[in-house]
């Protein structure tokens, strides 16, 4: 199994659930942009994902997942017994897909072209620390109610949620504001799980690419 990633994205959170589920995936760096490739070899990365972005996830059989969402539950979906998803069917399971629409369209979507995309100037920044607001704040309303997103167990949603919600420090968003979802952050940036995750992503940086093919 194969995680293509690039650091400091939303790929983080599959790499957090695999470290979750003791999966020891080989770690492919992407260096996206206008012309994304494996940073290994040098690889047009479009030749896996036509749009260029990461995560992707190539099984031991060669089938590929592209989205971030599918990903983390179909991993968890392979280990039920590792109690990172509700089981499928269950009112459990649309309560975790609530969240994860909600952390995909109303987060992620918000943050990424003001962190991702700098050609698009101070808008996207200045939109985002506005209609961000109001949702942080309704994380931080459930946080200070809940261990996690789920409730009292570690999820794929907190897995998810940890990454993006991550961002507003790295853009140094104040957070004053938000306590619950502050310490939350704090919390779960000390799990074994994230810190190896990092750990092994710092490393993998460190790795002289291999020279491109001729």
């Amino acid at each position: 199994m194969k995680l293509y990633y690039t650091p400091h994205t939303c790929s983080f959170a599959p790499h957090i659930v695999l470290r979750e589920l003791g999966i020891d995936a080989e770690l492919r760096r992407v260096r996206i942009g206008p012309d994304p490739v494996v940073a290994a070899d040098g690889r047009d990365f479009r030749e896996l994902s036509p749009l260029g972005y990461v995560p992707l996830l190539e099984l031991d059989d060669g089938r590929i997942l592209h989205e971030g969402v599918a990903i983390l539950q179909y991993l968890a979906d392979q280990h039920p017994d590792s109690d990172l998803a509700p089981a499928p069917g269950s009112f459990e399971r649309i309560e975790l897909q609530q969240w994860l629409t909600f952390i995909s369209s109303e987060l992620h979507k918000l943050f990424s072209p003001w962190l991702f995309h700098p050609e698009y100037g101070d808008a996207p920044g200045a939109v985002a620390r506005e209609r961000l607001q109001p949702r942080l704040a309704y994380i931080d309303r459930h946080l200070a109610q809940n261990a996690y997103v789920l409730g009292k167990t570690f999820s794929i949603a907190d897995a998810y949620l940890y990454t993006i919600a991550g961002w507003a420090r790295a853009l140094k968003m104040d957070l004053h504001p938000y306590p619950a979802l502050d310490a939350y952050l704090d919390r779960i940036g000390q799990r074994d799980t994230v810190r190896d995750a990092l750990r092994r992503e710092r490393e993998d940086a460190r790795v002289k690419p291999e020279p491109a093919s001729a």
